[in-house]
């Protein structure tokens, strides 16, 4: 055999050889493995209690495989930190999702321009009332504006207007309006009655000598530790009271034919405009609209109302459709709320 031969059979079985030890077969240990694609995700803001929201994001991780990144607004800042952080990153948008406690800001970020239109197809089983019309918001899960007595009162108001009541003098008691749901409801009223009557209104309650608290759970335990008569929460803080074992009535105010109803708060989800995850984004906004949510959240302690029929509710508070409610633009809310504040800080004594 010529030496030329030999050296091209030798080099060849040497290839060979490399090939077969530098390559295990698939299974062996050391075998090269296919890489696994990375899970989608989602960054969402949420304004709803943590304690209530977090489970909810959690089973959609589990439900969907899509990882979520939740960034929650803290006690101090309720609601107006994570929308200031939307409004500070608009040309940069790093949240994909906002989930409100309430409307109001969602009217809010519209306006700014930081929300894009999406309608869900969940959307679609919510009242009209409860959604904006372009499809920049869509409610789900609320809470009402209800009254919350003492059981040793006698009569029971019926009426937010009883707080200008003689008979009620020195008994009411109200969340300090410039913060939270109170100042929505006060907006709320200014839109429903006009200017003057609104002030009159609340003019009058300062005549009839109602007491302000700091919030609205500080309110239901004043009026449960019998230190005032009677008051406007929202509804969780009245289940929750009741569900605690507190003596106390609660009602459903101006119910009657011709009166103004109770005022709704319901959550609001939205889709960022520029949103990274848009894809992800809308199923992530599907499943919170969904009845399936819904029913989580009136079983959790927050006894939230579903707003798709047929999901059954808290059994201590009415479905919606059995409830007058106040039918209000919530656009027109957002825009009195800002404009009315001169009015509240005088009223409230700042």
């Amino acid at each position: 055999m010529k030496k030329e031969t030999l050296l091209t059979i030798l080099g060849v079985i040497l290839i060979l050889a490399l090939v077969w030890l530098g390559f295990p077969e698939e299974g062996e240990k050391g075998a090269a493995k296919p890489k696994k694609e990375a899970r989608p995700t989602v960054t969402v803001y949420v304004s709803e209690d943590r304690v209530f929201s977090e489970p909810i994001l959690k089973a959609f991780e589990k439900k969907t495989g899509i990882v979520v990144n939740a960034v929650y607004d803290t006690e101090e800042t309720k609601s107006t930190g994570v929308m200031n952080r939307l409004l500070a990153e608009k040309n940069r948008p790093r949240a994909d999702v906002y989930w409100a406690n309430e409307p109001i800001r969602a009217e809010v970020l519209k306006q700014k321009g930081v929300l894009a239109p999406y309608t869900s197809k969940n959307c679609e089983g919510i009242p009209e009332t409860f959604k904006n019309s372009d499809g920049y918001w869509c409610g789900f899960s609320a809470r009402v504006r209800l009254l919350v007595a003492g059981a040793d009162l006698t009569p029971k108001p019926d009426s937010i207007f009883d707080y200008t009541d003689p008979a009620f003098k020195g008994r009411g008691v109200l969340a300090n309006p410039l913060f939270g749901t109170t100042t929505a409801h006060m907006a709320a009223l200014f839109v429903v009655l006009g200017e003057e009557r609104a002030e009159a209104f609340m003019k009058a309650m300062h005549k009839n000598g109602v007491m302000m608290s700091s919030s609205n759970g500080e309110s239901a335990d004043l009026v449960a530790m019998g230190h005032a008569g009677f008051a406007l929460v929202d509804s969780d803080d009245a289940v929750a009271r009741l569900r605690k074992g507190a003596k106390i009535a609660m009602i459903y105010p101006d119910q009657k034919e011709g009166e103004l109803g109770v005022f709704v708060v319901p959550n609001t989800v939205m889709l960022i405009k520029g949103a990274p995850h848009p894809k992800a984004a809308r199923k992530l906004i599907d499943y919170l609209l969904s009845p399936e949510v819904e029913a989580k959240l009136a079983r959790a302690d927050c006894a939230q109302i579903p707003l798709h029929a047929g999901v059954e509710g808290p059994k201590e508070l009415r479905p919606i459709e059995k409830t007058r409610i106040m039918r209000v633009d919530y656009g027109e809310v957002a825009k009195t709320m800002l404009a009315i504040q001169p009015f509240l800080r005088q009223w409230a004594g700042l």
